[in-house]
C-alpha cells in the first residue's frame, strides 16, 4: 500500500501560498511542534487568491501534564493576520493524533502526509512510515460522510468551495478504497480516477478568482447527478477494496507515543 503523495514537490510558493516563511510559527508555540504541515484548500489543490492558510500538525506535551489534575490542553488552535493573510494554525497532543490515526479519520492521515511540509522530525517520519498499517476499507465511511456534509453545504450556499470540497473527498476516497494511497490533491485524482467529471478543470479555475465564488445553476444540477454516481462508486469500491476491516500497528505506535513522552525531544 502506498501513503506517499508524488504529486507535490513540498514547494511552498508552487502550491500557491502567499506565506511561505512559516519559521515564526514553529518558534511561537507554546509546546514543542514534531511537525507542522499545510492543509486545506492549497493541499487540495484549488487555492483561490484570498484563500487562508491551514496549518495542522503535532505537538508533545510534558509527561506532567497528562498525569496531575489539571486539563491536558490536547488541542491547541490559533489564528492570526500576516500582512492580509488569514493563518490558522491547529495542532493536537501527539497521543491524541495517534488515537484519531487508528480510527478511520482520512483527515488526519492527510495532515500527517501533506508533502507540504513546514516543520518535521524524526517522530514525523515514523508516523507516516507506519501510516500504511492503519488503513481500512473503514475508510471510506469517512469520505461518505464528509462528500455529504460539504454537499449540504454547498445547497445551502451554491459556493464553489464546498462543491469541489465534494468531489475531492469522493475521489479521494475512491482511489484510496483501489489504491491504498491517500491522496488529497484533486487535480492529481482527475488522471487517477477514471468517473472523475471532465468539468471539474474548469471549476477549479473558477475558483481561483474568488475563495467565495458561486457555481452557476446548471453546474449544481449537473454535479448533484455526479456526486451521487460518484457516491456508488465509492460504495462498490469499498466492497471491492483490498484493504482491511481493521487498523493494525497499534502496538508500534503505543511504543512511539511513550518513546517520545519519556524522551521529551525531537529528532530532526
Amino acid at each position: 500500500m502506498r501513503t506517499k503523495n508524488e504529486h507535490l514537490d513540498g514547494d511552498l510558493g508552487a502550491a500557491g501560498l502567499p506565506v511561505t516563511d512559516l519559521a515564526p510559527v514553529i518558534a511561537g508555540e507554546r509546546h514543542p511542534l514534531l511537525f507542522a504541515t499545510v492543509s486545506g484548500a492549497h493541499l487540495y489543490g484549488f487555492p483561490s487568491a484570498d484563500s487562508d492558510v491551514d496549518l495542522r500538525g503535532v505537538h508533545l506535551l510534558p509527561a506532567e501534564d497528562l498525569v496531575g489534575l489539571r486539563e491536558a490542553e490536547e488541542t491547541c488552535s490559533r489564528m492570526w493576520d500576516a500582512d492580509g493573510v488569514e493563518m490558522d494554525l491547529v495542532t493536537h497532543d501527539l497521543r491524541k493524533f495517534v488515537r484519531l490515526m487508528l480510527k478511520p479519520n482520512g483527515y488526519v492521515l492527510e495532515q500527517l502526509l501533506s508533502p507540504l511540509v513546514v516543520h518535521t522530525g524524526g517522530i514525523h517520519a515514523e508516523l507516516s512510515a507506519l501510516a500504511p498499517g492503519v488503513l481500512t476499507r473503514h475508510h471510506a465511511h469517512h469520505y461518505r460522510g464528509f462528500a455529504g456534509t460539504q454537499w449540504r453545504l454547498f445547497e445551502k450556499t451554491g459556493e464553489l468551495k464546498p462543491l469541489l470540497y465534494t468531489f475531492r473527498a469522493l475521489l479521494t476516497g475512491i482511489h484510496l478504497m483501489r489504491r491504498g494511497e491517500v491522496l488529497a490533491h484533486l487535480p492529481s485524482l482527475l488522471a487517477e480516477v477514471a468517473e472523475a467529471p471532465s468539468y471539474l478543470p474548469g471549476l477549479i479555475e473558477a475558483k481561483a478568482a474568488a475563495e467565495h465564488g458561486g457555481a452557476e445553476e446548471a453546474a449544481g444540477v449537473r454535479a448533484a447527478r455526479d456526486v451521487e454516481a460518484l457516491h456508488e462508486v465509492l460504495d462498490r469500491a469499498r466492497v471491492a477494496s483490498r484493504l482491511p476491516g481493521t487498523a493494525g500497528g497499534f502496538d508500534a505506535l503505543h511504543d512511539l507515543v511513550v518513546r517520545a513522552r519519556l524522551g521529551g525531544r525531537d529528532t530532526p
